[in-house]
Formats: structure tokens, sequence, C-alpha cells
């Protein structure tokens, strides 16, 4: 019966061309733009290298500091917070300091190249999962003697050594000498704790140790043990803020820090949330945003599928006289509304795997590497599904309703 309900889906998209291309238009823009934006969304939060256990993870990004006096302000923390009080809690594995990304320009042949340069410590290495392509990491004692030495980004590499390799040479960066001890594949700059072209020991910043006082340039990376450490880890982190509070020489000051994932992160920037996060209401946000986006292209293929299955009044009349009940029908019209749907979805994910190649390629997304993967594969086929009951099941139920007679009549009743 399937066999057949699909020969004549078929036939019938080839007998409208017409209202087939306006659907299937319809149907594959539609998942496109979705496709694109989910693949976006995974590429930024996602588990993708470096930032591959994306569970055990939380980042500690902004403080912000209300006083009594009625001012406030916010940023990223500062050097002296974060080793003080951060490093030294106990529940996490591991807790890495490092520095926001700078521009700072190196100069090779007379051309200069704009590069982004982050230090760190040597614990980001054994956090997060870089992927190396030559030599390692700079160890601990390169850190604790504020040794000049660099890993750089596969780009950089090409860029200044040619196809050469890199290790054991020296890059001029920002008019500094570094040796290059490894090099590493290209990290997306929507990567925002771990992306940079040059990373170098962060005690070469050791000026911002002793800087007193909230605010800074630098983030916290916590590792926990396992996933179920995180909301202990979070427990601690905010009794540790409320006890900073409690003996500040300043009474009536206000910290707000969180460690946070990245998206969790995202929505609390996002929506400026306070103790909580708003995750739950940026999953609304988001949810609300592609019912809508979906809604309008539904129900113009509801108002197709309608004048398109009146055509066929005809063929369910027959049907209904020789014995076809509401539930074969509806069976039928909703296999070939799928049948079709999924059809633009195939086109779909072709647009969205040309688009993302665009992105690519432009530049647009610096280092960007969007693809659709299996995640973002099985999302949009469950859209196309959805897509296709939703727009199928109304236009069926309300032929299978007709009578024999006046479907044969052409359905006018």
């Amino acid at each position: 019966m399937l066999k057949n309900y699909l020969k004549i889906a078929w036939k019938v998209l080839l007998r409208r061309k017409f209202f087939t291309f306006i659907s299937l238009f319809g149907i594959s823009f539609t998942l496109m733009v979705l496709m694109v934006a989910t693949s976006l969304m995974d590429h930024t939060f996602g588990p993708q290298m470096p930032e591959r256990e994306t569970d055990e993870l939380l980042f500690v990004s902004m403080m912000r500091e209300e006083h009594s006096e009625g001012y406030s302000s916010s940023g990223p923390a500062s050097y002296y917070f974060l080793d003080r009080n951060v490093r030294t809690l106990q529940t996490p594995e591991q807790v890495s300091i490092n520095s926001m990304f700078f521009q700072v320009n190196s100069y090779i042949n007379n051309r200069k190249l704009a590069l982004d340069i982050k230090y760190t410590d040597r614990e980001f290495w054994d956090i997060l999962d870089f992927e190396f392509l030559e030599g390692g990491a700079f160890g601990q004692q390169e850190v604790a003697g504020a040794s000049r030495v660099a890993i750089i980004n596969e780009t950089t590499r090409n860029k200044y050594f040619g196809e050469g390799k890199a290790v054991g040479k020296t890059i001029e960066v920002d008019q500094v000498k570094y040796k290059v001890v490894g090099v590493v594949k290209d990290v997306p700059v929507l990567r925002l704790y771990s992306y940079a072209d040059v990373w170098v020991p962060i005690t070469l910043k050791s000026q911002d140790f002793n800087k007193p006082g909230y605010r800074g340039l630098y983030f916290a990376t916590i590792k926990a043990q396992n996933p179920a450490d995180i909301p202990n880890i979070k427990a601690e982190y905010a009794a540790m803020l409320h006890e900073i509070e409690r003996q500040h020489p300043v009474k009536g000051t206000k910290l707000s820090s969180f460690p946070d994932t990245t998206l969790e992160g995202f929505a609390r920037t996002l929506l400026g949330g306070g103790k909580k996060s708003g995750m739950g209401f940026l999953y609304v946000i988001l949810a609300g945003l592609a019912f809508l986006f979906m809604l309008l292209p539904t129900i113009n293929l509801v108002s197709i599928n309608i004048s398109r299955i009146m055509e066929r009044s005809s063929e369910i009349g027959l049907r209904k006289a020789f014995g076809a009940t509401s539930s074969n029908i509806i069976g039928q019209f909703i296999v070939e509304n799928i049948f079709l749907t999924l059809l633009g979805g195939i086109l779909g994910f072709a647009l969205s795997a040309a688009v993302l190649k665009l992105i690519n390629d432009s530049g647009v997304i610096v280092y960007a590497n969007l693809g659709l993967n299996l995640r973002v594969f099985a999302w949009g086929l469950l859209l196309s599904l959805i897509f296709g009951l939703i727009s199928g099941v109304y236009p069926a139920y309300r032929m299978s309703r007709l009578k024999a007679v006046e479907a044969l009549k052409g359905g006018s009743k």
C-alpha cells in the first residue's frame, strides 16, 4: 500500500509542476534558514574542539560591581580576583586563567599580519582539547619562567613560514620574538574562550597579577571532574562571592559573577539575567521564533494542498464509492505530503551545505568550519517530518470527510 501511495505522490508532483515548485521552494528555503541557524548554534555552543567536553566546562567571563552610591560597572574579571578566589575552589578538577585575545601586528616580507594573541597558563592546555599539528603545549616550567615561547595556529604558520615546519623557528609578534613550540588547528572566533592566532605564557603579563580590584581582562576556565559536579561548583562559587561581599570594605557593594556554560553565558548577556541565567526564557524565545518562521510557509502549504487535493475530488469520490475509508484517504494524503516535504528537505540540506560553504569561504566568521553534522541532520529531518504533518493533516482530514457523492461533484459542499 505504501509503495502505491509513493508512486501516486510522484505522479501527482510531476503533473502539477507549478504547485510542486512553490511547495518545494517554501519547504527548502525555510529548512535552509533553520539549518544554517542550527549549524551556527551548534558550532558556537555545541561540543566542538577544543571545547569538546561542554558538559564538564564552565567559564567565568564577567564581573559586575554595584555600589551603594548608585553607580555600577561590568566587564571581564581581574587576574587578582580569579587567582585568589576562583583558582582556589575545592570542587573543580582544574581551573585555568587566560586573558582575552588582543590584536597585535606581525611583519613578514614587508607584509603586515594582524594577529590575535592570548595569554594562558599551563592548565589551559590540559583542560581544552586542541588538535596539535606540530609540537605540543608549553609546560609549567616555561610558564613559571615567563619564557618567550608561543603556540600558533595553522593559518598563522602558513602565512608566516609557508608550508614548511614551524616548530623551533622564531616568530616576531608586536616587536617581541617568540620560539614556536607548537602548531594547532585553527579555532573559530565563535569559540571566544579558546580562540586566538597566537598563545603565549600568561606570566609575560605579570604586571597585571597584583593589581587589586575585581575588574580586568581575564577569563577563568573551570573543569569539573564529572557533569554531576557542575551544580556543586556553582554553589561553592556563589558562597565564595557572598563571603567576599560580606568582607568588602565598602558596605553595600554587590558583586555579580557566575560560572556559566557558553550557552548560559550567552543567555545571561543577551537577556541581562541576574542570578538566573535566563536559559528557560531563551529556549522559549528560540522555539517561538522557529515556530513563527515555520508558521507562514505552513499556512501557505495548507492552502496549496487544499487547492491541489480539491482537484482530485473525483478520485476521492471513486475511492470512497469503492469502499475506501476516511482513514485510508487521510493516510494517502499524509504520505504524499510527507514525501513532498522530504524532497524539500533534501533540497534544503543541499542549499544549506552550499550556504555554509559560502560562509566558510567568505571569511565573515574567522576560521569558521560550519557543517551539517549528524546532530544538525537529525534536527533537519525532524523538522521536515513535522513540517509535512502540520501542512498535510488538515487538508487530508477535510477531504476525507466528504461523502462520495459530494466528492464526485467536485467537493463544493
